[in-house]
Formats: C-alpha cells, sequence, structure tokens
C-alpha cells in the first residue's frame, strides 16, 4: 500500500472522516485500505463468520460491535479465514482474542482491546447497513485507510500519492 494517512489529510480533508484514536494495532500488517464491508453485533460473531467465509477481493471488513468489552468477536481462526479469502483487514469497535497469532498474519487488524472470551453463536447481527462509532459514519463501499498515524473514511477510492 502506497499510502500515508497523514498526506491523504492534507491533500483530501474536506472529503475524509477521521476516526478518533481509540484503536490499537493487532494485525501483522500496520497498513491496509480497502472498501468497506459493514457488521453489526453484539457479542455475537455469527454474521463476522459469516462474511469471511466470503471473497474479500481486498475489502476491510468494519464490525461495529457496541464497544463491547467482555467478549472477542475476532480471533485466529476468523482472522486466517479472512487471510485465506483475500480480506485486506478489519476494524474492530470491541475486542479482538488470539492477538499473538494474529500478529503474525498478513492481515491489518484495529480493535479497541483485546478479550479471551469468545461470543455467544445465536445468529444475531445485521450487514451491509451504515455503522458509527469513533466519530465516522462507515457505509458499504467507502474507502478506509489505515495506517500507524490513524484510520480515515472516503466515499471514494483516492488516487494514489
Amino acid at each position: 500500500m502506497d499510502f500515508r494517512t497523514a498526506d491523504l489529510c492534507d491533500q483530501f480533508s474536506d472529503e475524509l472522516e477521521v476516526c478518533e484514536p481509540l484503536f490499537r494495532s493487532y494485525g501483522g500488517n500496520p497498513r491496509f485500505a480497502g472498501a468497506v464491508a459493514t457488521i453489526k453485533c453484539f457479542e455475537d460473531n455469527s454474521r463476522v463468520r459469516d462474511l469471511v467465509a466470503e471473497r474479500g477481493a481486498g475489502r476491510v471488513l468494519v464490525i461495529d460491535a457496541g464497544g463491547s468489552m467482555r467478549r472477542a468477536v475476532l480471533g485466529d481462526l476468523l482472522a486466517q479465514k479472512a487471510v485465506d479469502n483475500g480480506w485486506s483487514g478489519a476494524i474492530v469497535y470491541g475486542c479482538i482474542r488470539d492477538s499473538a497469532a494474529i500478529a503474525a498474519m498478513p492481515l491489518g487488524v484495529r480493535a479497541l482491546g483485546t478479550h479471551p472470551m469468545k461470543t455467544d453463536k445465536r445468529g444475531e447481527g445485521q450487514r451491509d447497513l451504515p455503522v458509527r462509532f469513533a466519530g465516522v459514519t462507515f457505509r458499504n463501499d467507502d474507502w478506509v485507510y489505515a495506517d500507524e498515524d490513524g484510520i480515515v473514511v472516503a466515499r471514494r477510492q483516492l488516487p494514489a500519492n
């Protein structure tokens, strides 16, 4: 990925939303970008499992887990499935687990924190709808760019620097 979020902010500030700095980097790729695919769920990662099983085509999975700090909605098995299916990364408004294994994967992952407890599997959650957290609204097919300085969202793919 040939971009820097600071440069994107300098060049396209009127087209960007910038996430509040709430997230920590856990994946093996500190820099990632792609079209957004959204999920809204709370302590149930059934829809996450469904979506990472699909062809990722370089997209970024944006998971609104309600900010839950009681369960992890992404672990090493689902992260590996995301890698295998061509996802670029995941932004989790909630927790992940198996962080050491995820750190070794070629996947960008941002989350609020880690928690060892897995979620329930009730088949709940929604996908492909706008979600809002960290001061930003994410919509399917928006473009998200994440690097060491932060996360920015654009309504279109931006030209390379």
